[in-house]
């Protein structure tokens, strides 16, 4: 995808949003853990997984989610499907977070996205 908004903790947008077109395959960056796989308001069908070195990444707006609570995830596996659910959801996207020791910090720092 194509990266639409970046990290700014000034205004509490602590990810990034990635476009991609509709039903897009959304895979996690690293093995781990999943620790959140559920629907909240503001951020729609959210999936959470917890990597070594107390590392999190977050992905929020999905259409839909592969992975529940519990299971066990590798680099690049299939976790969910691109949407546009939530309250703060503008179309089609996938809102990315990643936090480090229980802050958020800029993935652009840390990852490496390519169209």
């Amino acid at each position: 995808g194509t990266i639409s908004s970046l990290f700014d903790a000034d205004i509490q947008h602590y990810g990034i949003d990635l476009v991609a077109p509709e039903n897009s395959v959304v895979k996690t960056v690293l093995a781990g853990s999943v620790i959140l796989a559920s629907f909240t308001s503001d951020g729609g069908n959210v999936i959470a997984i917890q990597h070594e070195n107390n590392l999190i990444s977050i992905y929020k707006h999905n259409s839909a989610l592969y992975k529940e609570v519990g299971e066990t995830v590798k680099t690049g596996e299939s976790i969910a499907i691109i949407g546009n659910t939530g309250d703060h959801s503008d179309g089609p996207h996938l809102h990315f977070e990643l936090w480090v020791r229980g802050s958020p910090v800029d993935p652009l720092q840390y990852l490496v996205f390519e169209e």
